[in-house]
């Protein structure tokens, strides 16, 4: 396996233009629509807004997801999303919907993180090293 396997996430949400707000909010950044998949994923009712994303590059890129028949909430997988100090994006939390599962805490040499809620139940990380 190569080292930083992930390649791709997917956020489900129940209301995209209520997520779609929260993450612009909180990560200053504009979601773009990124078409459904060929193969009837259309069909089923898939939306899809990609974060900003260089696939050439490393990390992982990903999308919000809506799909008929697909809950969102906590569900065992934790996405971090990288900061140049999480304590920022966690101050936009609040005012965008979300909710402070666990503020700003150090992680010893790896930095420190934080553990927010979005507006569909989703728990996401924040991570910086400051």
């Amino acid at each position: 396996m190569k080292p930083n396997p992930v390649v791709w996430f997917e956020i489900y949400v129940q209301d995209m233009a209520r997520a779609q707000r929260f993450y612009e909010a909180v990560f200053q950044t504009k979601l773009e629509a990124l078409p459904t998949p060929e193969g009837g994923a259309s069909d089923a009712g898939m939306q899809m807004l990609a974060f900003p994303m260089d696939m050439a590059s490393g990390g992982a890129g990903g999308t919000l997801v809506k799909m008929t028949g697909v809950p969102s909430g906590g569900g065992g997988s934790l996405v971090y999303f990288g900061c140049e100090d999480c304590a920022v994006e966690q101050g936009r939390v609040v005012t965008a919907g979300g909710q402070i599962h666990k503020a700003k805490f150090a992680i010893g040499p790896y930095g420190h993180c934080a553990l927010v809620v979005d507006t569909e139940g989703n728990c996401i990380g924040l991570h910086s090293m400051q």
